[in-house]
């Protein structure tokens, strides 16, 4: 549970640092990714059940896919929130 919780500790932390050098949309990208994840774990933690880094990036793909198969982003958005999701992921390794 400890590797789960530096998990979701390094993800808040790369949002927070990016704020300072993203440009505009990188902050809209990774603030929309920001608020996947955020939903993800929350549904985790209301389940009250023992969750690994695995989960967490289920959920948040499950959701992302959701997303975007309804239309909420642009192309280029689509493209720069995947980008963004491929550094996050990388974060639980």
């Amino acid at each position: 549970m400890q590797q789960t919780e530096q998990f979701i500790q390094a993800i808040s932390q790369y949002f927070d640092q990016s704020v300072a050098t993203a440009s505009d949309d990188e902050l809209f990208a990774a603030g929309y990714l920001r608020g996947h994840v955020d939903l993800g774990v929350g549904r985790l933690q209301v389940a009250e059940q023992p969750f690994v880094a695995a989960d967490i990036i289920s959920l948040v793909d499950e959701s992302l896919a959701s997303a975007i198969a309804g239309g909420e982003l642009s192309e280029a958005d689509e493209q720069l929130v995947r980008q963004i999701w491929q550094q996050v992921q990388a974060l639980s390794a």
